[in-house]
């Protein structure tokens, strides 16, 4: 019997995370400003969210737009809040301003984060070199996912690297699941599921009306329904 795969849908707040439940989607990514590409929400908003609903949520940490990691110290206090609010599982990515992992600022939030489980988002479609960036954190721990469209222009353009980095699994650097996000459409599915990808990570494609309207339980479950076809 094969393995479901994983239906990841950013949320807003608790009408977004209960739509989401109800399409189908087996976690959230909880953020809040899209206009800033994703920041970290308010505790308030992330204790309401986990409330509502039964599915993992991981919650971002980031605390302003692009890659950088900005003021490290105000980042662990909130990750400490987070931690103490019961949030379990996160979302992060740094690079420095040559396109190289911030393994300063990684490392520290990961010694924070201990006992947690976290994705490294998108920043590694940003990094100089990606499989560099891969072997620098293979071993750090509970990074578990990398979400990534293979290349800084989204998914069309990623799609070669993602089929490629999915038939190096295993190998150093590597044995993090591919979580894949960024200008995914249902038409990239098939490819994706052939190359044995297993996760997918849904944004604007959840959201009919953009990001001015809510996450669409019926949109979700088109997506779940081509995930399990």
């Amino acid at each position: 019997m094969s393995k479901r795969a994983v239906l990841e849908v950013i949320a807003l707040d608790v009408e977004d995370a209960v739509a989401a439940r109800a399409g189908g989607a087996d976690r959230l990514e909880l953020v809040t400003d899209m206009a800033a590409d994703g920041l970290t929400p308010p505790v308030a908003t992330v204790a309401a969210v986990r409330a509502a609903v039964d599915i993992d949520v991981r919650v971002m940490l980031r605390l302003a737009d692009g890659f950088a990691a900005g003021d490290v110290e105000r980042l662990v206090r909130v990750a400490e809040e987070l931690r103490e609010a019961g949030v379990d599982q996160f979302v992060l990515g740094f690079l420095d301003a040559d396109g190289q992992v911030d393994l300063a600022a990684v490392e520290k939030l990961a010694g924070v984060l201990e006992g947690c489980r976290f994705t490294f988002h998108r920043a590694i479609d940003r990094a100089a070199d990606r499989d560099a960036l891969r072997k620098q954190l293979a071993d750090l721990p509970g990074l578990d996912t990398y979400l990534t469209a293979g290349a800084a222009g989204g998914v069309t353009e990623g799609l070669p690297v993602l089929c490629a980095e999915a038939g190096r699994r295993g190998e150093p650097g590597y044995g993090q699941q591919l979580l894949v996000g960024g200008g995914l459409t249902l038409d990239h599915v098939p490819d994706l599921l052939a190359a044995g990808i297993d996760a997918f990570h849904i944004g604007g494609a959840a959201r009919p009306r953009g990001w001015d309207g809510p996450v669409s339980a019926d949109a979700v479950a088109r997506w779940r329904r081509v995930l399990d076809a």
